[in-house]
Order: structure tokens, then sequence, then C-alpha cells
């Protein structure tokens, strides 16, 4: 026993010896290894750079507004010698793309010179482009606003529903064409361009000078072509601009000027004023029950097919059309509290049909004097009709009849009941293919009709109750309306007059509908062709369909009801007032840019050509509410309220607070939307 303790304690020492010698050896291997070892007992001071910061800008305030203007688009494309201004799409022509097996996209221009290839030149034919878009804008804002603490409550309610539908009725029946079912297949819109011209060219207005009850003024004019603008059924030099007669112009902007930039010290001047008590407040009261604004405007530019030389085996129809009309209603019932016994030099509501007709020429380019003609063609072929059609309907209804009950507190008092914008906006740029040579079996129908219409009830009343008395300055404003339509049709090419089809024409075309290649080639040797090294020729077996249909329509019911009254605590009588409730603005713009599909056009059948304009205006001139004193209608529909109901709502109220009329209609039970009717 006593040796195996000795043996145990000898191992335990043994055990603890090495590893102590191993510590030892491993603290020397690293002191040995460690290269920074004399780095780390004295560390130096990490380096500190001075940062010099400079901000010469002054920041400015919040501005929520942002204004932005996309960039102009860059379109390539070389301007065709043919077409002033109205350039197609074109791809460069590099070497060794004629003849190539993928010549896609390929257009040839007037001035090719380059040597025709042996390899045929396969073209691809156009797709019909058929655009038909309808945009509605319908806004009801009728507002009662009561304030000022006169203790009143007015039942008067004047339904002018009924107005509303006889200025619509009146506007259907000066129209021509009516209402105009959508076109959507070949026949029906060839039906529709052939139907629209005779219906067109056996119109004549109505000389009576009324249409259901209201003046009117209407002025046609038809020819084969018409050039020029046409304003309100005078022909002028120039049209007048839009920015001269809106009622409310944009405030010319003032630039402030920019502050200098500097680092160095700003100096400041001031001074300190000590408060002299109360400070008085100009007791005032302005109202703008109207000034919104009705947009409808499309423009459309047609570039989708083109061609050297037409040849319709059919016949061809061309027809251009607009109509135009206004119809309103400003007949107003106001008191003479405030203007004095009239409302003095106010601009007058203002209406506009404005039309033009634009023929743009192409540009002379120098006779090519070579007898150098066409030796070879590439034909692609349209199966059936081809269709470029843009069917665009643009409505607005607006509905801002305001009733308003107004006193004097002592306070500025400022209110908008109106300044509505309802607008719609579409533009089109469509830019296709050019052929040399165009063949349609059929007809063609080629037709630009625009219809614009604005509408406008603004019968507003104003008058005074309760021993209105006014000392300060007073203002109303119940006109300076706008009724604006715009409508321009620009035929780009100058194609002149159809032409009747020459021989050789009429032999290809009949080879064609046949189903073989034409056995003569003499219409390759028409002057359009002189100097072109090969044809690029379009074949369409049916009808070539052009139609662009515009049709804009703005109605607005702005009659307002404003009932003038006393602070029933304390009367101002030298407030000032200004109440307005006209200045709205009616516009439809439509723009149509034709590029003619052929420079030079050959029909084997009947040609019609017609262009026509119609501008009508229509006013309804009766006395609103018969010619009757405003001041005293007022007075009839108020009920002056007793003490207790001046107090707050209490929650229920007792019989004896009920109106002392139960027949009466209130403004809080009646409809005060005119054109609620109409729109349903």
């Amino acid at each position: 026993m006593y040796s195996a303790k000795i043996s145990e304690t000898i191992a335990h020492f043994i055990g603890l010896f090495q590893l102590s010698t191993e510590d030892a050896r491993v603290r020397e291997a690293h002191e040995k290894f460690d290269p920074a070892r004399e780095v780390h007992k004295d560390p130096k001071d990490i380096e500190v750079a001075p940062v010099k910061a400079q901000a010469p800008y002054d920041l400015d305030d919040f501005n929520p507004d942002v204004p932005h203007r996309p960039l102009d688009t860059d379109i390539y494309g070389p301007v065709p010698s043919g077409y002033a201004g109205l350039p197609f799409p074109e791809y460069p022509l590099t070497e060794g793309v004629i003849g190539s097996s993928n010549p896609e996209g390929v257009l040839q221009t007037w001035s090719f010179k380059a040597s025709y290839a042996a390899t045929p030149h396969i073209i691809n034919p156009p797709g019909s482009v058929v655009v038909y878009s309808q945009q509605t804008v319908e806004l009801s804002d009728n507002d009662f606003v009561d304030m000022g603490g006169h203790g009143l409550k007015s039942g008067l309610h004047i339904d002018d529903s009924a107005t509303m539908a006889q200025l619509i009725d009146a506007a259907q029946q000066v129209s021509p064409l009516g209402s105009v079912d959508v076109a959507g297949s070949g026949p029906t819109i060839a039906s529709l361009v052939t139907t629209t011209a005779a219906t067109l060219d056996a119109y004549s207005p109505d000389d009576t000078g009324q249409v259901d009850g209201l003046s009117a003024s209407q002025f046609v004019a038809k020819g084969d072509t018409l050039e020029g603008i046409y304003v309100n059924g005078e022909l002028v030099e120039t049209a007048p601009v839009l920015k001269d007669h809106l009622p409310n112009p944009d405030e010319p902007s003032s630039t402030p000027d920019q502050p200098e930039l500097t680092n160095g010290p700003k100096e400041a001047s001031g001074a300190v004023a000590h408060g002299g008590g109360t400070v008085p407040i100009a007791a005032s009261v302005e109202l703008d029950a109207g000034s919104n604004t009705l947009v409808n405007e499309v423009v459309i530019t047609g570039n989708w097919l083109q061609s050297n030389v037409l040849a319709v085996a059919g016949d061809h129809v061309q027809l251009n059309a607009i109509i135009q009309t206004n119809v309103y209603s400003d007949n107003d019932a106001v008191g003479a509290t405030l203007t004095g016994g009239g409302l003095g030099a106010e601009k007058a509501t203002e209406a506009f049909n404005i039309a033009s007709f634009k023929h743009v020429e192409p540009t002379h380019t120098a006779q090519n004097e070579t007898n150098v003609f066409p030796k070879a063609w590439a034909i692609t072929e349209i199966k059936g009709d081809l269709m470029m059609v843009n069917w665009h309907q643009q409505f607005t209804f607006m509905s801002d009849n305001d009733t308003a009950i107004l006193a004097a507190s002592g306070s500025k008092l400022s209110i908008i009941a109106g300044d509505n914008t309802a607008a719609n906006q579409l533009s089109l740029l469509e830019l296709g293919y050019r052929y040399d040579l165009v063949f349609v079996g059929g007809n063609v129908f080629d037709a630009n009709i625009i219809q614009q219409t604005n509408i406008l009830l603004d019968n507003d009343f104003i008058g005074v109750v309760g021993g209105f008395q006014m000392s300060g300055h007073g203002s109303v404003s119940t006109g300076g309306n706008l009724l604006w339509n715009y409508a321009s049709i620009v035929e780009a090419g100058g194609a002149g007059p159809v032409s009747p089809m020459p021989e050789s024409y009429l032999s290809a075309l009949q080879d064609l509908s046949e189903g073989k290649n034409p056995s003569s080639k003499d219409f390759m040797h028409d002057a359009a062709f002189a100097g072109l090294m090969g044809l690029r020729v379009l074949y369409i077996s049916g009808d070539l369909l052009s139609l662009n249909y515009i049709q804009q329509t703005n109605i607005l019911g702005d009659s307002d009801q404003v009932t003038l009254a006393m602070n029933a605590l304390a009367a101002r009588p030298d407030a000032d007032w200004t109440i307005s409730t006209g200045k709205n603005a009616l516009m439809n713009y439509a723009g149509i840019v034709d590029v003619d599909t052929g420079k030079t056009i050959y029909a084997g059948g009947g040609i019609y050509s017609d262009e026509v304009l119609v501008q009508a205006e229509l006013i309804k001139n009766e006395p609103f509410l018969g010619g009757q004193d405003p001041n005293a209608l007022a007075c009839e529909a108020v009920v002056f309220l007793g003490d207790g109901m001046l107090s707050p709502d209490t929650g229920h109220q007792t019989q004896d607070h009920a109106s002392p009329n139960p027949a009466m209609h209130t403004i809080d039970t009646a409809s005060v939307d005119p054109m609620h009717s109409m729109v349903a």
C-alpha cells in the first residue's frame, strides 16, 4: 500500500513537470514569432486631417408644385421630297440590303439610285390601324353654403331641368347629322361615308332665325374644296387667340431676383413695432360660384399609307366636314342693391365657332429628265379591305348649381364653390408604310368628320332679404363665360383632282383581280416612276377605308342661387361684397392632319369630293323668372328662425320649431341639380 502511494506521487509530479516545460516552450516561440511586438508597446497617435465644408446655397421653402414638361419626341427619318414637313418612317439604306433574304422595313425613297439585284425583293403588306375610344367626365358639385349668423332658412328652389332639356333638344335639331352610331366594319364605314355625304349635300339651314324658341344664327359653306379660316360664319385672315378671351387668364409669372451667393457675413436691417391695441379687420365677403373649365382635345396625324400613284378600280369618295354648335342661356336675376340698378360694364358671354381648312401642296422637286424607267417590280397583296380608322368621342357633363345664404360677420370671408376643371385629351401619331404604286380592286372611302357642341345654362339668381343694407363696395359678375369650338382639317400631299384611269392601269388591275401577273408593263412608263430602278407595289383586293371621326360635347349647368342678409347679432353694412357666378369656359379643340395616300390618283369608277362647314349659335334670351324682382322672391322664400333656433342643436326638437309652411320645399329636401334628369 505504501509503495503504491509513492508511485502515484511520482507519476503526478512528472506530469506537472511536463506541462510546465511545454508552456515555457510555447511562450518563447511566440515571442520570437511576433514581428510587431515592439510597436504594440508604444502605439502612435492617430493623425486627424481637418475637413473644410462649404454650403453657399440657401434652401427654399417647400413647394408641392413640381412642373414637368416631357421632351419632344425625336423621330428619325428623312423628309420625303413629296410632302413638306411631314416625314414618314424610313430606315437608312445600307449596302447589300436590296436583294438580301430579309429586307423587311426597307422603304425606297424617290431618289433611290441603287441597282436592282436579280434576287426577288420581298416586301410585307401593311396592316390595318383601327382606334376606337370614348372619354367621359361626369361631375356633380352642387354646394349649399349657410354662413354669417343671419338666422334664416331659405325655401327657394328654382328647377332649370326643363330649360336644360330645351337647350339639348335645340342643339340636336340644328345638327344635320344628329346622333351617329359607331361604325365598326368595312360595309358600315362605307355606308356612313356615303350617307353623311348625301345628308350634308342636301342640308340647308333654317332661315326663320328661330330653333325651338331660341334665337338662331346658322352658316353653311360647301364646295369641292374649302380653304381658309372661318369664324362664326365669316372668312378671316387670322383666327382669334384663345388666351385673349379666357375668363380667367393666367397671371404673368414673375421671377424673383436670385440672391447673390457668398460665404461672407450678411447684414440685416429692421425695426421693432410694439403693439398699439386691437388690429382692425375690414369686413368683406367673397363668393366664387363659377369659374368652371371644361376641355375636350383630340389631335390626329395620319400618315399610315403613302404612294406615288394610287389606282382605284371602283369609286373614289372623299369627304371633309366640320359641324360646330354653341348653345347657351345666360339670363340672370340680380337685385339692384349691389349694383345700383345694373351690372355696369361687365363682360358678356362670348361664343366662337372657328374652323380651318388647309391643303398643303408637296414641295416641288426638279423633274427627272432621264429616260430610265423601272425594269422590275416587287408586289405584295392584301386579300380584303385595308382600314385606317380613328373613332373618338369625348363627353363632359358638369353640374355646379350652388345655393348660398350669406351675411357679413366682421371678418374676411372667402368661399369658392366652383372652380372645377374637367378635361379629356387624346393625341395620336400614326406612321406606317410607303409604296411606289398602290392598286385597289374595290373602292376608296376617305372621310374626316368633326362634330363639336357646347351647351351652357348659367341662369343665376341673386337677391337680398332682412333689410339688407350696405355702405361698402359691392360688385356682381354673372357673365363673362366663354364657349369655344376650334376645328382644323389639313389635307397634306396635294393630290389634286382625281383623274380617269388610263388603259394601262385598267389592264394591270384586271390581271391582278384574276390572280395573274400583269401582262402589260406599260404603266411602268408613267412619268411618276421616271428614274426608279424598281417598283414597290401594293395590291388591295377589297376597299381602302380611311375614316377620322371626332365628336366632342361639353354640357355645363351653373345656375346659382345667392341670398344676402344681415347678421342677426351685429349688422355690418360697411362690409365689401364680391359675388361671381359666371366666368365659365367650355372648350373643344380638334385637329386632323390627313396625308393623302397617293400623290397622283386614278379612278375607274365615280369620283366624289366635297367639303362642308356648318356653324350654328343658339341663344335663349327670355327673361329669367319672367323678369320678377329677385329681392321680392327671396323675401317670400326665407323663414326667419326664432331665438331658440339660433342656439346650438341639442338633439330632438319639438314641433314648434318646424317650418310655418310645411308644404314649402326647403334647400335640404329639394333637388338643386337641374341636369340630373338629363345626365341620368
